[in-house]
């Protein structure tokens, strides 16, 4: 599968680890659902983390050898897969794995050497240099403080999730492709 085959729009959030790619996320997926967008989140973590906890069943079969394993309740289900330890997950195999006959929009944290539209958070403060200066697929930029480097891309500001969820929103409308680079204002 590659990205312009997907049935839904998928959006990324890029940036280098620390930037607050998860807090801006958590800011604006509420203000999209309220505005009646159903949606997914695939994120990418650098990191072992676990989803059951030690003693439960699901944790004891997945030690016992399950290489996949799904739990589901009346509340929820979890789809787990073992990785190799070595091996980057495939993003392309993660989204097969969503239900898009549910869903209007998915939105990724993290992939951001993947080829797909992409908001760009940064932090001039960190000292990190622009990620779109080397991904053309980067849309948006998202910044804290004005930015020194040349960008022609749209602005916005990442302490104003309203503003970042309306940037989405107007993306979803204009049929969620790239936008023409545009000259603003630094936020």
């Amino acid at each position: 599968m590659n990205l312009p085959d997907y049935p839904v729009p998928v959006l990324g959030f890029a940036a280098f680890s620390g930037t607050g790619k998860t807090t801006l996320l958590e800011q604006v997926i509420p203000l999209l659902k309220t505005e009646g967008i159903r949606l997914a989140l695939v994120k990418h973590s650098h990191h072992d983390f676990a989803m059951d906890k030690p003693g439960k069943d699901s944790y004891r079969l997945r030690k016992a050898g399950a290489q996949q394993m799904l739990l589901a309740s009346k509340y929820r289900a979890a789809w787990i897969m073992e990785g190799d330890g070595e091996t980057e997950p495939d993003l392309f195999e993660l989204l097969s794995r969503l239900d898009t006959a549910s869903l209007d929009l998915v939105l990724v944290e993290g992939f951001r050497h993947q080829v797909f539209p992409k908001i760009e958070i940064h932090r001039p403060a960190l000292n990190k240099p622009l990620l779109c200066s080397q991904d053309q697929n980067i849309i948006a930029l998202a910044c804290d403080a004005p930015v020194a480097e040349e960008c022609t891309l749209p602005r916005l500001p990442m302490n104003e999730p309203r503003m970042v969820a309306d940037f989405i929103l107007g993306w979803l409308e204009a049929g969620a492709t790239p936008r023409t680079p545009k000259n603003s204002a630094a936020t």
